[in-house]
């Protein structure tokens, strides 16, 4: 047998700790002393022990690691519990490593008010495109919502492009909508890749469509350098230009991208942000095409 010391020692916890693990039943020791009343462990109990730490690393709480060890659970149904265990810490750090990458967007945006340059926002026109894309629906227009929806969709597009050997006439480009029917706030995310005449949406199959988008009178335009998780300077930036002027945003911002290299610190993608249409115009921004 051990003396609580050299048991806390082989178990890597403190005597304080086991002593409390008496006190609420969860760890007797093996044998107390009926005159010094000191504890005495057997190395078997280590079993146990093992089994309470990993419980309690894993989040458990006391009472709950009794319960689960009051069930006699063999090894092959507590490691079972225990990887599901783990599997949702994991969830949990990826969430929180998620938050925390938000908050550094943010904070980097904050930083970088009245800092950035507003030189190169120009207004130009912007012609009709005809476009081969997919849909999806984002959470929200916020970039961890938008990145996972609009990432996927373009991989899906260009392997479909790639495949029936239709080669784009431009470079690709994404545009939103508030989605009909969702619940506020969501998005209808647009991946496009502007085909020439003659390609048909039933060449490159599934949910593609073919539409034209119309030609834009007047856009507000900003180069963004850098991946677009990091797109809110140059967004907010473009906003600041367009209200010290007195003009008004008409639409969410096409992002038509200019070059996307494997380090994402590197794409290149221009956002163009449709401004004051003349009062009382009407029309749709996107003509749908047969076929």
């Amino acid at each position: 047998m051990f003396t609580i010391g050299d048991f806390a020692k082989h178990g890597r916890v403190s005597v304080r700790m086991l002593r409390h693990y008496d006190a609420i039943g969860l760890l007797h020791p093996a044998r107390v002393d009926p005159r010094s009343g000191y504890r005495h462990y057997e190395a078997a109990q280590l079993s146990r022990l093992n089994r309470i730490i990993a419980l309690k690393d894993l989040g458990f709480s006391l009472q709950q690691v009794g319960s689960i060890l009051d069930e006699r659970l063999d090894p092959r149904e507590l490691r079972g519990m225990l990887r599901l265990r783990r599997t949702e810490l994991e969830s949990a750090v990826a969430a929180a490593a998620d938050r925390l990458a938000q908050v550094e967007t943010r904070l980097r945006t904050i930083e970088s008010e009245g800092t950035m340059s507003t030189d190169d926002i120009v207004i130009k026109s912007l012609p009709a495109v005809r476009v081969a894309e997919l849909t999806a629906i984002a959470a929200s227009y916020a970039p961890q919502d938008i990145g996972p929806v609009i990432g996927p969709l373009f991989d899906d597009l260009c392997a479909r492009a790639d495949a029936a050997r239709v080669t784009p006439t431009g470079p690709g480009l994404a545009y939103y909508e508030d989605a009909p029917d969702q619940d506020a706030g969501a998005i209808l995310v647009h991946a496009a890749l502007p085909v020439a005449s003659g390609v048909r949406a039933e060449d490159l199959g599934g949910r593609v469509r073919i539409v034209v988008l119309a030609a834009v009178e007047r856009a507000a335009t900003v180069v963004h350098r850098g991946a677009m998780d990091d797109v809110l300077p140059a967004s907010q930036a473009l906003a600041r230009w367009l209200d010290a002027r007195d003009l008004r945003s008409v639409g969410y911002a096409r992002e038509v991208t200019l070059a996307c290299p494997p380090d994402r610190s590197q794409w290149v993608t221009e956002l163009q942000e449709p401004i004051a249409r003349p009062v009382g115009a009407r029309g749709s921004a996107v003509r749908r095409l047969p076929g």
